[in-house]
């Protein structure tokens, strides 16, 4: 049994964690889910390591900053907390960030937030379960969310 951490926030105008569990429970067998929720993004990263060290083999970290400078900065500091935090445990973590502002209407957001999480919940599988599944993706400009960058050539 694997267990794996989500952290949310209540900052956040859209529950992405429920999508993600959703996408992990119907894709992946063998795991339980620890959820935790916290107050905004830069809480996201001792929250995660907290629930790390208490023996979840990976986390990830939902957040929704706002389109503000100030929140640019938060976003960046939560940023550095994560990977700091991946740092200390030798676990991933992945940064499930909506950046309020990357889409054009709500509408396109919360679809752009449902997306973005399930895609992340289907990393995590891969990344636990079949890391060569990953490896076949390499350099072909994977994007979570809006469509794929693809490949150079």
């Amino acid at each position: 049994m694997k267990k794996i951490a989500i952290v949310d926030t209540t900052f956040a105008r859209y529950g992405m964690a429920k999508d993600a569990i959703d996408e992990l429970k119907s894709n992946a067998t063998g795991i339980k889910i620890v959820r935790a929720t916290v107050p905004g993004v830069k809480d996201l990263p001792v929250a995660c390591k907290k629930l790390l060290d208490e023996g979840c083999e990976a986390a990830m970290a939902f957040g929704m900053p706002g389109p503000e400078p100030i929140d640019k900065t938060c976003a960046h500091e939560a940023s550095l907390g994560i990977i700091a935090a991946q740092l200390l445990t030798n676990k991933h973590i992945l940064e499930v960030f909506v950046h309020e502002d990357e889409a054009k209407d709500e509408k396109q957001l919360a679809w752009l937030c449902e997306r973005r999480a399930r895609e992340h919940a289907q990393n995590l599988i891969k990344l636990l379960f079949r890391p060569e599944e990953l490896t076949k993706k390499a350099g072909t400009g994977q994007r979570e969310g809006f469509e794929d960058a693809g490949t150079l050539r």
